[in-house]
């Protein structure tokens, strides 16, 4: 985990003196495996729960729909939503998951599951999905592997996995990334840089186990990354403003959309995992109006992703997941709004592995509202751990595989089976 005050060490565009001193601290680099391709996912994380009858699984016409509208895409027999376009012309690309069924009401234990594939349990925090594929693949990549953008509340986190594996937080890309640009002489941050190796370092060390190395206490490797990082040339990767006008165009002025055409480029760059946040989804006033402003706007940055990635030869090696905390109501409140509904709901993917184009379940449109058991009210009912298993499955990811936290316990990636239909063979 980047600490936020080695941003001063950053001397401008000098960076000489910034690697000779990451060299000090001598930690070498995970190589990665040079026959295996460079392998991303691009999480779309709807902050608040979007409601699936108005975004992937309308049902126009029935009462739950409240007059909301569908159209036609690109797949046969496949309707979405009428605010979204440009992506119904690209459902070839992206398949959904309809049925979604989880026990999480909660906004942040719902983040919890939907980012990570576990229920919070109170004995061990879970790693999310970017934490397990940057354990899963060392690179040689000097910016950070795992980065939230416009993050939420709860933006991917290590886990059990450890702090270094947190994803590293930046606000709308046409502002400055936090924390690397110079703000003292050169000198004064040459001292500062000793004062911390040899004095604040030595502090740390104090009466800790005589063998307690760096990958333990963690200082040093998080100045080094720093350190490397402040004087990478891969710090290009952030900034839009290299783009050409259409380009940026092409995925809205908002902050939303610079995120994911930043996404693009930080994944040609060889990062790991991109999440970004679109916030706004819960809905429990004027659900109709909130939700087609919002549609707007992750139409054009969604489609454009897409496009901008096939361009560039880089979708068949990322996968791009779309979700959110949960559903909302197949009801009106007395506000026009829809309330918080984790009892069938929609996640999407795209991208490398994953076969376009492709509806795994399906929601009544006549649901029994009053129903004890509300998985009653879909075909194929889907937990979030699936679709996890489904994206991890495609980016080359073991499931079976251990993992073990810091006291030992043997963890598992994952405990689920991916989805086969949504698998290319």
């Amino acid at each position: 985990m980047l600490a936020a005050g080695l941003g001063s060490l950053a001397v401008g565009s000098s960076g000489n003196w910034l690697t000779q001193l990451a060299q000090v601290l001598g930690q070498q680099q995970q190589v990665a495996d040079p026959g295996r391709p460079a392998r991303s996912l691009i999480v779309l994380w709807m902050q608040g729960g979007p409601s699936q009858l108005e975004t992937f699984d309308p049902h126009p016409g029935s009462t739950i729909a409240a007059g909301s509208e569908a159209i036609k895409t690109a797949v046969s027999g496949v309707h979405i939503s009428d605010g979204l376009p440009r992506l119904a012309e690209r459902m070839d690309q992206v398949s959904l998951v309809r049925s979604i069924v989880s026990k999480e009401g909660d906004h942040e234990r719902a983040s919890y599951y939907v980012k990570n594939g576990f229920t919070p349990q109170p004995t061990v925090v879970h790693p999310s999905i970017g934490a397990v594929i940057c354990h899963h693949f060392p690179d040689m990549v000097e910016i950070p592997r795992h980065v939230s953008i416009l993050p939420s509340q709860w933006p991917g986190r290590g886990g059990y996995l450890g702090d270094q594996f947190d994803a590293f937080q930046m606000g709308d890309p046409n502002r400055p990334i936090p924390d690397v640009v110079a703000t003292v002489p050169a000198s004064r941050a040459r001292r500062r840089f000793s004062d911390l190796v040899n004095v604040v370092e030595a502090e740390f060390a104090r009466g800790r186990l005589s063998r307690m190395d760096e990958k333990k206490t963690l200082h040093q490797a998080s100045m080094k990354q720093a350190l490397t990082m402040m004087g990478s040339e891969q710090l290009k990767a952030f900034d839009i403003s290299q783009e050409p006008l259409e380009v940026q165009r092409a995925f809205g002025d908002t902050p939303f959309g610079r995120s994911c055409l930043a996404a693009c480029r930080l994944v040609a760059e060889g990062v790991r995992c991109v999440e970004i946040t679109l916030s706004g989804w819960d809905t429990h006033v004027n659900n109709h109006e909130l939700t087609s402003q919002l549609n707007e706007v992750q139409d054009r940055a969604f489609a454009a992703l897409l496009d901008t990635l096939q361009q560039r030869q880089l979708l068949k090696s990322t996968v791009v997941m779309w979700g959110g905390e949960f559903g909302r109501t197949p009801r009106l409140n007395r506000f026009e709004g829809r309330d918080h509904w984790p009892h069938g709901f929609t996640m999407a993917l795209a991208g490398g592995g994953i076969r376009g184009g492709q509806v795994v379940g399906e929601t009544s449109p006549q649901p029994d509202l009053t129903s004890r058991r509300p998985a009653d009210n879909m075909d194929k009912p889907t937990s979030v751990d699936q679709v996890h298993a489904t994206a991890l499955a495609a980016l080359g990811v073991q499931l079976d595989e251990l993992l073990y936290t810091p006291d030992g316990r043997p963890m598992k990636i994952n405990e689920a089976a991916p989805l086969e239909k949504l698998l290319l063979s």
